[in-house]
């Protein structure tokens, strides 16, 4: 008597990347999906380098869109993908030999949990391994028509009904700043969304806010979240985000000038 087997489908995976101006990151970080991946979907806003050109030498479904803020475009990226599953990455990252096969053994189940991972940050050369840089966890792989965006900085997942979450072994590589230049300028670009939405808030800046919170910001990043332990990196890490703090309070005090 022939029995026969019925064999489970494996669940695909659509991976998400947006864009703009990505040429010195995107290469590694399509390279690091490229085995996990079913579907590979990068919404760009029009960058002016060649990151087109390299993504399209890898096949990706590229879209062109512009630019509507960090969640609006990470879900209109969402709704491009082929299929339910998401696993959302930024261009700076790359997933870890160990996030890789952590991600192909989910894969080999009948079912995908929405999963989150570690998430370790390369500055300038040097990995952040303390300061409140690490473990930096994320929740990157979900299910797209119960998930959504939301926020206007530091974006967030919200899910419309309960879920249970898997955490995933290995780290995700963020490559965030090449320079102390790159880092100065993303706190500007940072500090000045951040100050709008809370003047939106109809939020004040307060003396302390100003003046003690960074200093505060400072004594726990470097101190207490042992940022000295990354050398030089971790000083320099712990002071621009010092100054940031600073930043956002001092461009809020402005917009009630």
């Amino acid at each position: 008597m022939l029995i026969f087997v019925k064999k489970h489908k494996m669940p695909q995976l659509s991976v998400v990347i947006i864009t703009y101006n990505e040429e010195k990151n995107i290469e590694r970080c399509l390279q690091s999906v490229k085995d996990v991946a079913d579907d590979i979907v990068v919404v760009d806003s029009f960058s002016t380098d060649s990151t087109a050109e390299i993504c399209k030498k890898f096949g990706v479904n590229f879209i062109q869109k512009k630019w509507e803020g960090y969640s609006l475009t990470k879900n209109f990226a969402n709704e491009q993908a082929k299929y339910d599953w998401v696993l959302s990455i930024d261009a700076d990252e790359a997933l870890s030999e160990e996030l890789k096969k952590s991600i192909l053994e989910i894969k080999q189940q009948t079912a995908i949990n929405t999963c989150k991972f570690n998430r370790l940050t390369n500055y300038c050369g040097s990995w952040i391994k303390h300061g409140g840089w690490y473990p930096d966890t994320k929740i990157r792989l979900f299910d797209k028509k119960t998930t959504k965006w939301l926020g206007e900085i530091h974006e967030e997942l919200h899910f419309s009904q309960p879920v249970k979450i898997h955490h995933l072994k290995g780290d995700c590589l963020h490559y965030s700043y090449y320079t102390r230049e790159q880092h100065y300028i993303q706190a500007e670009k940072f500090t000045t969304i951040a100050a709008s939405d809370l003047f939106k808030q109809g939020k004040k800046s307060s003396f302390s806010q100003l003046y003690l919170n960074p200093i505060v910001k400072f004594v726990r990043d470097y101190f207490l979240k042992l940022g000295f332990m990354d050398g030089g990196a971790g000083f320099t890490v712990a002071r621009i985000s010092a100054y940031a703090t600073y930043l956002k309070y001092k461009k809020l005090k402005n917009l009630h000038s």
